[in-house]
C-alpha cells in the first residue's frame, strides 16, 4: 500500500490547517472553513487564525453526518467573495468551484493523485499503441479526472447521474480550451451493463462511486450492495490490454485490502497480477496528514 499526496506544483491549492473535525483550505485566493470527521486531533493554528483567515465557513444542518448522509448546510460568509470563481490545476485544466448547499466546492483536491496517473497512463497508451485510448469515467462529478484523460489525448465518455454537475463539467471543459468530451445522463450500472451487451470495450475506466445515490430515474445506488455486481461488469468493457481502471473509494468502512480482493475477484485476476492500492492524503502546511480515500489501479499492459 502507498499514500499518495498532491503534488506540491499545484499552486492553486492548500491545507492550511486541519483538526476538531474541521479543515481549513485555500482554493485560489479564497480561504473555507468546513467541516471534516475524519480530522480527529487539535488544530495546528490559533482560534484567532480559525476566525480571521477564512472568507467563508460552512455551518451543517441538524444531523449533518448520520445514517451515511449529509444534511444541506449554510455557507457564512466573513471576507467579502465570490459565489462562483476558478481555479487551475498545474499547466492542464481549469475548475470552476462553488459554493454548494452539501459543503462541496466542486473539486476533491486529494484526487489529484488520481488525475497525474490518469494522464499518464492514457498518454502511454496513446503512444504505446498511436490511437486514441477510449476513456469512461463513472460517477463523474465536475469532470477532472475526465479533463486529464482528454488532456492525455483520450476519447473520454463522461456519465454521472446528475445533469446539474455534468453541465458544470461541461463548462470546465471549454474554460480549459478542450473539447470532445462525450456527455452521458444516466445511471452507471445500466450504462456498464449495456455496454456490455454491446460488445463495447474501453482502454481506461475510472470509478468514483458514493456511498448512497439515485440515478436519474429513480435507481438506487448502495455501495455495499452494488460495487462488486458494477466490478464485475467493468470486467467485461475493460480492454484486455494496454487498459487500466482506477477505482476510488471513501466510505469510511471500506479500506484498501477490502478494495483490492473486490477488484481482483470480481475481474478474476490471479495472485500474481499486481493490483497498486493505497490512500489518497492531503498534508497540512503544519505537517498533519489527512486520510480522505483509498484508491485500487489496475494496469494491463
Amino acid at each position: 500500500m502507498v499514500i499518495e499526496f498532491p503534488s506540491e506544483q499545484w499552486k492553486d491549492y492548500e491545507l492550511l490547517d486541519s483538526g476538531e473535525g474541521m479543515k481549513l483550505e485555500r482554493f485560489g485566493s479564497f480561504i473555507l472553513s468546513r467541516p471534516e470527521p475524519k480530522a480527529l486531533w487539535d488544530k495546528g493554528l490559533s482560534e484567532g487564525e480559525w476566525k480571521s483567515l477564512p472568507h467563508t465557513r460552512f455551518t451543517p444542518g441538524a444531523g449533518f453526518g448520520k445514517a451515511g448522509k449529509e444534511d444541506s448546510g449554510t455557507w457564512e460568509r466573513l471576507r467579502k467573495m465570490p459565489d462562483q470563481w476558478w481555479i487551475r490545476y498545474r499547466d492542464m485544466f481549469s475548475l470552476r468551484l462553488g459554493l454548494t448547499s452539501f459543503k462541496h466546492v466542486g473539486v476533491f483536491p486529494e484526487q489529484a493523485s488520481n488525475w497525474e496517473y490518469i494522464f499518464r497512463e492514457t498518454k502511454g497508451i496513446a503512444d504505446k499503441t498511436g490511437t486514441r485510448p477510449k476513456v469512461l469515467n463513472l460517477f463523474a462529478y465536475t469532470g477532472a479526472a475526465s479533463l486529464a484523460a482528454r488532456c492525455a489525448g483520450a476519447d473520454v465518455t463522461h456519465l454521472d447521474s446528475v445533469r446539474q454537475v455534468v453541465t458544470w463539467a461541461h463548462e470546465n471543459q471549454d474554460r480549459s480550451g478542450l473539447d470532445g468530451i462525450r456527455w452521458v445522463v444516466e445511471d452507471a450500472m445500466k450504462f456498464a451493463r449495456r455496454e456490455a451487451r454491446r460488445g463495447n470495450t474501453y482502454q481506461g475506466i475510472i470509478l468514483d462511486p458514493p456511498a448512497y445515490g439515485h440515478g436519474p430515474d429513480g435507481e438506487k445506488w448502495k455501495l455495499d450492495e452494488c460495487l462488486f455486481d458494477m466490478m464485475k461488469n467493468i470486467g467485461q468493457i475493460l480492454a484486455p490490454e494496454n487498459s487500466f481502471v482506477v477505482l476510488n473509494l471513501y466510505s469510511n468502512g471500506f479500506s484498501s485490502v477490502l478494495g483490492e480482493t473486490v477488484v481482483r475477484q470480481a475481474l478474476n485476476l490471479a495472485e500474481d497480477i499486481p493490483l497498486e492500492t493505497g490512500e489518497l492524503v492531503l498534508r497540512d502546511s503544519l505537517g498533519k496528514k489527512l486520510p480522505l480515500s483509498i484508491f485500487v489501479r489496475l494496469r494491463r499492459s
